[in-house]
């Protein structure tokens, strides 16, 4: 997780949010499907690369209807009409941390320059610090990184807030949609759980199909229960993997398509005390790469569709030297060929050579992240970007990625983001 210092026992996530210091998790209910109104602020925003949000907002409320709209004018006027027109850009924050956002950042990125320029907030979701959107492109989904963790659905033509559905359990802090877009993902990190919603055809997040609950096996060293950190689906769509920090394992279920139920099917070990935080699959399908925060390491994993079984490779470095450090996410080019690995403390991003058809990696280098703290990262769909969310700095980076080399060049100056913690390009 975290700060330095910090003990390896009784993990918060709120350590970590914002420059100015952590705030505790919010006992604030959040559950049921009523929508909330959100207030989108989309002020003018100051020129240059490091354009901000506006903080003069213009608070709306959208029409209450269930019924699908068609596309704003806001909405159709970014719609891209060529290599350079600007694509939307969403930020996560917490905000209910001192310095925080006041909800899902809006933006937009040129794809050739990287530049970003803010759009304004999307208010009423609160402490959205994982975001991830519909394989239609319509929903975007939040989670709400709170002691009563829910998920929230957003509707992008309209910026309506579709509603919300508790996940069971405390701080919710990963997401991801099912590739069929019938089932959403979510792992909650305080209470070492997985929890599965159905989406409706609008969009909209059903009433819960499953909780699963970490209680095998006991804490590993230092930690005083499980932390499920991430959740997953395989490439091939077969299974669900659910990353979980405090057991350190990453357990795989098969999920019943038809009534959202999951099953366990495998489970796999990290060496004790690796706090394995999130896992990338390599293109081919066979080999996933695993990012442990607390021992500082990654790790090649060998992975049978078959089965869903996954293998733990041998430990190794991050490129973060002796200094302190806690590797956070870690993405794959789409042609598997390199590796990026956000590193927290050595504020850098490690830069892997993908070999042997994914069944090994070579560190080549580390480039500064120009930021602290990158809590996360993420490609723009073409690849061609790489977005760092840095999260004590507020800041997201940009960076050029060279296809043959791999290589990353900074974009410009970063972005201003209030504890930015999650950059979700589209």
């Amino acid at each position: 997780m975290g700060d330095a210092g910090a003990e390896r026992g009784g993990w918060s996530r709120r350590r970590f949010a914002g420059a100015l210091g952590a705030a505790a998790l919010t006992a604030t209910g959040c559950g049921g499907g009523a929508g909330r109104t959100p207030s989108a602020e989309t002020g003018s925003s100051a020129s240059g690369t490091a354009s901000s949000p506006s903080t003069n907002p213009s608070a709306s409320t959208p029409p209450r209807s269930g019924a699908a709209s068609a596309p704003s004018p806001e909405t159709a006027r970014r719609s891209p009409t060529g290599p350079s027109a600007p694509r939307p850009l969403y930020l996560g924050t917490y905000t209910s941390a001192e310095g925080g956002g006041a909800g899902i950042g809006l933006a937009e990125y040129d794809p050739a320059t990287g530049r970003i320029t803010g759009r304004g907030t999307l208010r009423g979701v609160p402490d959205p610090s994982y975001l991830a959107v519909h394989p239609d492109g319509r929903t975007l989904y939040a989670v709400d990184e709170r002691e009563d963790g829910a998920v929230t659905a957003v509707r992008l033509a309209d910026r309506r807030v579709l509603g919300s559905r508790s996940t069971g359990g405390a701080g919710p802090c990963h997401l991801s949609v099912h590739p069929s877009g019938r089932w959403l993902l979510s792992a909650n990190y305080g209470s070492g759980s997985v929890a599965v919603h159905p989406i409706g055809a609008g969009g909209a997040l059903g009433e819960r199909a499953d909780l699963v609950v970490h209680t095998e096996p006991a804490p590993g060293p230092g930690q005083e229960g499980p932390h499920a950190h991430q959740v997953v689906t395989s490439p091939d769509g077969r299974h669900v993997l659910a990353v979980d920090l405090g057991t350190d394992s990453v357990y795989t279920y098969r999920l019943d398509t038809r009534t959202g139920r999951l099953t366990e099917v495998a489970r796999a070990h990290t060496r004790p005390g690796a706090g394995p935080r999130h896992l990338t699959f390599h293109p081919g399908g066979r080999h996933a790469y695993l990012a442990n925060e607390v021992d500082d390491t990654v790790a090649v994993c060998a992975y049978d569709p078959a089965t869903g079984r996954l293998t733990v490779g041998e430990a190794q470095g991050t490129g973060s030297g002796q200094g302190t450090n806690y590797p956070a996410q870690i993405l794959v080019t789409a042609d598997g060929a390199y590796a990026f690995l956000a590193n927290r403390g050595h504020n850098s991003i490690a830069r892997y050579a993908v070999e042997a058809a994914g069944a090994r990696l070579r560190l080549l280098d580390t480039v500064p992240v120009a930021g602290d703290f990158p809590r996360q990262i993420a490609f723009s769909p073409d690849g061609r970007l790489l977005f760092a969310a840095n999260q004590r700095s507020g800041t997201v980076s940009v960076f050029h990625v060279d296809r043959a080399s791999g290589a990353l060049r900074l974009a410009g100056e970063p972005f201003p983001s209030p504890v930015a913690v999650c950059a979700l390009p589209l």
